[in-house]
């Protein structure tokens, strides 16, 4: 099993730390990883013919031209596409109210089908490991909410609607932001997640370029100008930062189900071949303890 939709990573400044490009090599993933030119030899030297090279070079505009390669690049092939930051460890699935790390093939499927299933999902990815709780009753997912950093992307909607990556900061956002004002949903997993560093915690990326001194300021208050109205600058956790009104609730579009898609065909559970191994000799968690005993009746 691999991911139904091509799978790009766009990468600077990364090529001996390469987070993301390395789970996924070890996973069996298929993927593109997308660097500029200057760096095409480092790349290469980790990770020979997966490298994809950019027709372009330091345009001082962030992630935003690459982003939008991707898109066109993808359209080629597919209906959507899987666009990951670098600097993400691997992926997980919550399991009995857990995090445990699971096969990425596995997670990138299972979110596929679901948005599938449906005609007006513009954007959907997996929440943040940081995020989401340890704890049983949790929803699998959030629906027209921010998603960030591991996306899934439909290259018909945002082309059809000229939503496309734009300005310099926030460019997630504002991308969901665009498909939701749109009258499109957006899909949050939390049945998956991405253990993605946290910002400016690795060096590379682009980060000399949009965070150092008032960097935060700068993005809080571009995207507050882009949607008036809908975003503004708070100071939250020590730092600016931009909120969405009414945290997301303007946004009550249903999912549509398509017409050609037999629900009533849906196995009441669906494991997709995963079971909950022991890897480690000594497991201290009594709840995975459990879960693990479980598993092998």
């Amino acid at each position: 099993m691999t991911p139904r939709y091509p799978v790009y990573v766009i990468s600077k400044g990364r090529a001996g730390r390469c987070l993301t490009a390395r789970f996924l090599a070890k996973d069996g993933v298929p993927f593109r990883l997308v660097v500029e030119p200057q760096e095409e030899a480092a790349y290469r030297a980790e990770f020979g013919d997966r490298v994809a090279v950019l027709p372009f070079s330091n345009l001082g505009q962030g992630s935003i031209p690459a982003r939008n390669w991707v898109m066109e690049d993808s359209a080629k092939i597919a209906a959507r596409h899987w666009i990951l930051d670098d600097n993400i460890s691997g992926l997980y699935r919550r399991y009995g109210g857990r995090k445990i790390p699971c096969e990425s093939n596995v997670a990138f499927r299972a979110c596929e089908d679901f948005v599938d299933r449906y005609a007006n999902v513009a954007i959907a990815g997996m929440a943040y490991f940081m995020f989401v709780p340890n704890k049983k009753k949790f929803p699998p997912f959030f629906q027209n909410v921010h998603v960030y950093s591991c996306i899934l992307v439909d290259n018909g909607i945002l082309r059809d609607n000229a939503i496309r990556w734009r300005g310099r900061y926030n460019e997630d956002t504002d991308l969901c932001l665009q498909a939701l004002s749109a009258g499109f949903c957006t899909v949050l997993f939390n049945a998956f997640l991405a253990f993605k560093m946290p910002t400016m915690t690795m060096k590379g990326g682009n980060s000399a370029e949009l965070y150092q001194g008032d960097g935060r300021l700068k993005m809080a208050r571009a995207l507050e100008s882009a949607w008036p109205g809908v975003v503004e600058t708070r100071r939250r956790f020590g730092r600016a930062q931009h909120v969405v009104k009414d945290n997301w609730k303007q946004f009550d579009q249903p999912l549509v189900r398509k017409a050609d898609f037999d629900f009533s065909k849906l196995p009441a559970r669906d494991e997709y071949g995963m079971r909950l191994e022991q890897v480690k000799d000594v497991v201290k968690s009594p709840t995975v303890r459990r879960l693990l005993e479980e598993n092998r009746r």
